[in-house]
């Protein structure tokens, strides 16, 4: 089934954004006055981001870290609107139920990598330049190939700097944020 949108020409804003039909299958997000739309993640990527989800959860609690954790919501930043693929969020922010969270209360976000060549475009070169402006403090990036590999990243002096690179097969101790240990195969790797 098709549906009929209303032509839209010129710059979008966010409240253009957010006033669109919700769309499971698709992502919306504005990159200073473009939309952006990509399709829904597949199986490899929801795997890994409920998974790091959980961990990024149990970590945050095991640190007593007034915040709450969560997949895919809208971050306001002061040039656009993003979905990151996992937030953390202070709780304060969280416990109003916003439609969309304002960058200041966002204490880290996660980006899984899309396979597709904009996806990985998008993830590695284009976000985080906006995140940085907002001031966001905490950037991990899930890389899925050739084999998972988490980036961990914290500003400086305005740019993302690499802190820590947990490879697969490979316990890795994370300190900030909040302290956390993975292994990025185990985030991935099917249940048999």
């Amino acid at each position: 089934m098709s549906v009929a949108h209303d032509p839209h020409y010129g710059p979008w804003t966010i409240e253009q954004v957010l006033a669109l039909e919700e769309d499971r299958g698709q992502r919306r997000e504005l990159m200073g006055e473009a939309l952006m739309m990509s399709p829904a993640p597949g199986a490899r990527h929801q795997r890994a981001s409920f998974r790091l989800t959980s961990l990024l959860d149990a970590a945050v609690q095991a640190a007593g870290v007034p915040a709450e954790v969560l997949e895919a919501v809208n971050v306001v930043l002061p040039d656009g609107l993003f979905i990151p693929d996992i937030v953390v969020v202070e709780a304060e922010a969280a416990a109003e139920d916003p439609i969309t969270f304002d960058s200041e209360a966002v204490l880290l976000v996660v980006e899984i990598v899309s396979p597709s060549s904009s996806g990985r475009r998008t993830d590695r070169l284009l976000k985080p330049p906006y995140y940085a402006e907002a001031g966001i403090q905490h950037l991990w990036r899930l890389e899925l190939e050739p084999a998972p590999a988490l980036v961990v990243s914290e500003l400086r002096d305005g740019r993302y700097v690499e802190r820590t690179v947990a490879e697969a097969g490979r316990e890795t101790k994370i300190e900030a944020p909040f302290p956390l240990t993975l292994d990025p195969a185990a985030l991935v790797s099917p249940r048999a």
